[in-house]
């Protein structure tokens, strides 16, 4: 398969980066405070070498940021950057679509923080104010 970041596409662009369920799985819990190695490991059953592979990996396309919490033993956190913290929409769009195709039976459920309502994101076309999705779209390709 061609590399996805080169491609023009910029749906594919972000795959390549965040296009693995452990990428979105880990985002979605340094979303929810996590930041070291060993409350990621626990909380997603994944295994340690798959773990230091995407948080490499998100490290470097810059969705998180490392940082040294202790010199002896040398430890290490994952904290969001403004690009990791720009993602959480994207979570919340895939969770709705989730919420509607893929529901039923007890699921998890987001509240905002402060005003403790359960979030229901609507992902909204900028320019015309109408739900995406809901009017036909047209692709462009590079000439």
């Amino acid at each position: 398969m061609k590399n996805l970041s080169d491609q023009p596409c910029l749906i594919a662009r972000s795959l390549a980066v965040v296009g693995d369920a452990w990428s979105m799985l880990i985002m979605r819990d340094a979303h929810a405070g996590l930041t070291r190695f060993d409350d990621f490991r626990k909380g997603l059953g994944i295994a340690p070498t798959m773990l230091t592979g995407r948080l490499s990996a998100l490290t470097d396309e810059g969705l998180l940021e490392k940082r040294r919490y202790s010199e002896r033993p040398p430890r290490d956190e994952y904290v969001l950057t403004d690009a990791g913290r720009d993602f959480l929409p994207v979570l919340f769009a895939i969770g709705a679509w989730g919420r509607k195709h893929r529901g039923g039976g007890d699921v998890t459920r987001f509240f905002d923080a402060e005003t403790g309502t359960e979030i229901d994101p609507v992902t909204i076309d900028r320019a015309t104010g109408a739900p995406v999705g809901t009017r036909p779209i047209r692709v462009v390709a590079i000439e």
